[in-house]
């Protein structure tokens, strides 16, 4: 069982995430795949707009379906959040609860508006600031669901804290699964099933053990404290 008190290389994260996947590959796999399902008419959608630009109808379905999908964004990155915490740390999980972020509606949605504005206008800068800043803000829905009693902005200023120094390590966390999604293609896309879950989860042991760490330490920190001023 991996160390989260430590910080752990990336590799070992994912060793880490093989093996808590062992058994639930498929129940993931099928669970992405009712998320697919769901956005399926934003994806139609998208494809009829690009072919038929000069149809008026078309567009007018692709916008509010993108209105539709952004404003219900929220409430499923919280709810797979969930879902990928809950299998890391031993408890039961199933397909339902990536439904479980609409429990919680208005703040994931105003952590997902935030979170779209404050990146855009970081972009607006320069590509590589709003690079930055997502990776700044990426652990915001891990927090808010551990946190529910946290205010949107709170989660995102907690996500920049806790990401300070560390947001290199996560780029380098994802950028080792460009090749899997590459792979993917020859899959016809069938193979990202299994692979999202892989992917997700990695990111998902990637803030326990940085929260893990950060707690032990601001712990030990009291206790050095207390220790001195005795």
């Amino acid at each position: 069982m991996m160390n989260y008190g430590v910080i752990q290389p990336n590799n070992v994260l994912r060793a880490s995430t093989r093996e808590q996947l062992h058994g639930v590959w498929k129940k993931m796999a099928f669970t992405f795949f009712v998320a697919f399902l769901i956005h399926i008419p934003l994806y139609i959608s998208t494809i009829l707009n690009q072919l038929y630009t000069e149809v008026a109808v078309f567009s007018i379905t692709y916008a509010a379906l993108a209105i539709i999908y952004m404003v219900i964004g929220g409430p499923f990155y919280l709810g797979f959040a969930g879902y990928f915490l809950k299998r890391i740390r031993g408890e039961d999980i199933c397909t339902k609860n990536i439904f479980d972020g609409f429990k919680r509606f208005s703040h994931s949605f105003v952590l997902m508006l935030l979170t779209y504005i404050f990146t855009f206008l970081w972009t607006l800068i320069l590509i590589i600031p709003g690079i930055i800043k997502s990776l700044s803000y990426s652990m915001a829905f891990f927090i808010l669901y551990d946190n529910p009693e946290m205010e949107p902005r709170q989660a995102l200023k907690e996500s920049c804290r806790m990401m300070k120094g560390y947001r290199g390590k996560l780029f380098c966390l994802e950028l080792s699964f460009i090749g899997w999604l590459l792979l993917g293609i020859l899959t016809l896309g069938i193979g990202w099933l299994w692979l999202y879950p892989y992917m997700y989860m990695s990111i998902a042991n990637f803030y326990e053990n940085l929260k893990t760490n950060q707690k032990d330490k601001l712990i030990e920190g009291h206790i050095e404290k207390g220790q001195n001023f005795a």
